[in-house]
């Protein structure tokens, strides 16, 4: 630590981000990425966007985005919040609804930046057990509380709820926001964007990083009634009033309206999703049910951190979170359909020794 940190800093436990490789020759399975890149139109976008008009800012509304995504979902810009990834509008979302109001309430086995988020903002929390086959149990996330927080479809697990679950969660807690995190809804989970209008206590969440192939660019973005998204605007301003620069509003402008190649390349994520899960159970893994672009797998015969050793030297990068009840698990992202046969040629491999 250092004399010049403020009180707090070094109990502070970080993020920690999956492997980014300089090695351009690993098979990287490791960090949710999409395989089939961003759609043209946007890449297109991007190169128009540079040039003289880089010396001005940037609509620090982001309008024209926020008035696209609303129009998708039958939902005015005020209804549309804008950041920097969905993980500047999930710490935006914790400011500014669940401080200083008690513990906030989310699963044990989730999203690993919600206690970062709670630690930094010093909000109290409390994890709710999932089953022992790794599903939620809506009906303890209730009592009073600071908020509760889902991740629909979850990770690292990839179960997904289906909408009525979570709305009785939202009925059951009037009082608090439920926020839903869906950043990878669209791989075949159902979103709760359709009961925005009904509910005046959720925030949904979501990314352009995973189903539209631009975790480089830092997009994200929040559906809300009103006042929930004045609450997220009053935060960004007060900390960052242009966290989209140019390029990445250009960019998500063109990807959101380039719905054919969105369509196209999600459903090779969910065909590729299907095989490999076949395939690793024919293998002697158990593999949750996911409706994300990754599967959650746990080896037979072999630990999952030598597991993820063995596989790391012959070229091939997956996640482990070794604490706790997923220690004997192993978080695999769809890559191409070759990328997933290298997968389970290297298990074989490994079984094989």
């Amino acid at each position: 630590m250092s004399r010049f940190w403020s009180p707090g800093v070094e109990a502070l436990v970080p993020y920690t981000p999956g492997e980014q490789p300089k090695d351009r020759t690993f098979v990287k399975l490791n960090t949710n990425e999409n395989p089939y890149g961003p759609s043209p139109r946007a890449i297109e976008a991007i190169r128009a966007a540079t040039g003289d008009g880089l010396r001005l800012y940037p609509d620090p509304t982001a309008a024209a985005l926020r008035a696209a995504i609303g129009a998708r979902f039958g939902l005015d810009a005020d209804h549309v919040f804008a950041g920097n990834g969905s993980d500047e509008v999930l710490a935006h979302a914790f400011h500014a609804f669940f401080r200083g109001k008690g513990e906030l309430l989310f699963p044990d086995v989730s999203y690993s930046f919600y206690p970062t988020y709670c630690m930094l903002y010093g909000i109290p929390f409390r994890q709710v057990p999932l089953d022992a086959d790794f599903s939620l149990n809506t009906a303890a996330l209730s009592g009073p509380c600071a908020g509760i927080v889902i991740a629909n479809p979850n990770a690292p697990t990839g179960i997904a709820l289906p909408p009525a679950a979570i709305e009785r969660v939202l009925r059951a807690n009037p009082d608090v926001v439920v926020l839903v995190d869906e950043a990878y809804v669209d791989f075949g989970a159902d979103s709760m964007a359709p009961l925005v209008a009904r509910h005046d206590n959720l925030l949904v969440v979501q990314t352009f990083s995973k189903s539209r192939s631009l975790a480089g660019l830092r997009v994200g973005f929040a559906l809300g009634q009103p006042a929930l998204i004045e609450g997220l605007t009053r935060i960004k301003d007060s900390f960052n009033s242009y966290p989209l620069d140019r390029l990445a509003l250009a960019g998500a402008l063109a990807a959101w309206e380039d719905t054919a190649w969105f369509d196209e390349t999600r459903h090779k994520v969910m065909a590729d999703r299907a095989r490999l899960t076949a395939g690793l159970q024919a293998r002697g893994f158990a593999v949750l049910p996911s409706a994300a672009n990754f599967v959650f797998a746990s080896p037979s015969g072999l630990g999952a951190a030598e597991m993820l050793q063995a596989l790391r030297e012959r070229g091939i990068l997956v996640r482990h979170f070794a604490k706790g009840r997923t220690r004997d698990w192993l978080r695999i992202s769809i890559g191409t359909a070759d990328d997933c046969d290298r997968l389970l040629a290297g298990i074989d491999a490994i079984t094989a020794a």
